[in-house]
């Protein structure tokens, strides 16, 4: 059975894949500029390795975007505080990881070589490394099946799965349990996924399955070490500021409306707005949003020593800095639970927000957590917006536990980190 699926999916399912990219990447930057960027991956592989000392500790990481890369970077920095001598190979599928991705820990940035045989088994040649390891979902056959025919391991760390995920499906489910038993080390996030790839994969298998939690949480925390402790931090000598952090066009249709409405409800309120995507013609919609329903938005965008203005309402044109305004706010809603998917609503969480979203949150078992606790709130609607917005600003007890409860998210899922790193170097 394990034939048919190698020959099904080199010869037909990954090509048809192929073909179908490269048609898209005709009408669509993004893709265009990551076929051009996979096309030169083996020389770039193989400039770098013909410079490079053999090391026995080459490692390969693949992050699918920015978001998988925040998982993996305390990994990789964390194995170079051990062993400075480990080479760090990280390669991206998206153009917003491969571009935006930046620590001292990776040796090597590339895009992932495309998933054909020879292509893959060139790259596997040319830098052979210890263990190549996935980060959370972006699985590529070959370079599985290939590893393990080249002795070389194969991991994946803070994988996460639905009980009704197609992978469950008969047909599909044969497939996956073939692709993740031929992995050395799977480490799941909760206990939960834990049992969900095991009744994947079944019980005749050599893949070692361990519960190891998500870095991410760690990452998050370190980030806001500046802040800590949090004494003059404390959510009630904050002013009151609800921050929009990452919206899209379809948050907006109904969180502007519901925002003008808090403000006239609450004469000490406050508005920061950062937008997705902060360019201009998103900024002047935003900004006439407002306009419409008699409010003058401040847009900044220089933020000096990050102190925010005192207008009622600021629309931000700063990118990279959102992280550290959470801390003067005391609730956040996070975007793209409209649309494609929700933003990072750990960062708010760290600095003891309670953070509203939208239903479109699957792909971020931290909204899960932070629901769970009381920390976070699920809306989609506007009527619903104005009111666990209203019950927050007008209830100081309410405010206290919810902020307490999202920290406590963050607090209750720290040390993966450490526990992934020792199991990649010693599994």
């Amino acid at each position: 059975m394990k034939i048919f699926w190698i020959i099904l999916y080199n010869g037909i399912i990954y090509p048809l894949l192929f073909i179908l990219v490269m048609v898209l990447s005709v009408f669509n930057r993004k893709l265009r500029i990551g076929n051009i960027g996979r096309f030169r991956s083996l020389s770039k592989l193989k400039l770098f390795f013909n410079n490079c000392k053999i090391n026995k500790g080459i490692y390969w990481f693949h992050a699918s975007s920015l978001g998988e890369f925040f998982q993996l970077k305390p990994i990789i920095e964390g194995m170079k505080e051990i062993d400075n001598s480990f080479i760090n190979i990280v390669s991206f599928t998206s153009p917003s990881g491969y571009e935006f991705a930046n620590s001292d820990a990776m040796d090597l940035k590339i895009y992932l070589p495309f998933d054909f045989p020879w292509v893959i088994s060139r790259a596997l040649n040319i830098c052979n490394p210890k263990k190549f390891v996935f980060v959370a979902y972006d699985l590529w056959p070959n370079f599985i099946w290939l590893a393990k025919y080249k002795s070389i391991q194969t991991s994946i760390f803070a994988i996460r799965i639905k009980k009704d995920s197609k992978k469950f499906q008969p047909f599909v489910k044969n497939f996956y349990k073939y692709l993740y038993g031929a992995m050395d080390a799977i480490y799941t996030i909760t206990d939960k996924d834990k049992k969900l790839i095991s009744e994947i994969i079944g019980n005749n298998n050599t893949s070692l399955i361990r519960q190891l939690g998500n870095p991410r949480y760690d990452m998050v925390m370190e980030s806001a070490k500046e802040f800590l402790p949090e004494e003059k931090y404390s959510i009630f000598k904050r002013e009151k500021r609800i921050i929009i952090g990452s919206s899209h066009a379809e948050d907006n249709e109904f969180i502007i409306p519901g925002l003008s409405n808090l403000l006239s409800s609450f004469s000490d309120l406050k508005v920061l707005h950062v937008p997705h995507e902060p360019n201009k013609r998103q900024i002047n919609k935003i900004k006439s949003q407002y306009n419409v329903l008699g409010y003058k938005p401040l847009v900044v965008n220089n933020l000096k020593d990050l102190l925010l203005p005192d207008d009622k309402i600021v629309i931000l044109d700063v990118v990279g800095i959102l992280s550290k305004l959470y801390w003067q706010g005391q609730i956040a809603f996070i975007g793209g639970g409209m649309s494609t998917g929700i933003h990072n609503v750990m960062e708010p969480a760290v600095a003891s927000l309670p953070v509203l979203f939208g239903p479109k949150h699957d792909h971020a078992p931290e909204a899960y957590e932070l629901i769970k606790n009381g920390g976070g709130f699920c809306i989609d609607s506007q009527k619903e917006f104005e009111r666990i917005l209203g019950l927050l600003l007008s209830e100081s007890n309410r405010l206290e536990i919810a902020s307490k409860a999202a920290k406590d998210v963050i607090r209750n899922n720290l040390g993966s980190t450490s526990r992934i790193i020792q199991n990649l170097i010693h599994d």
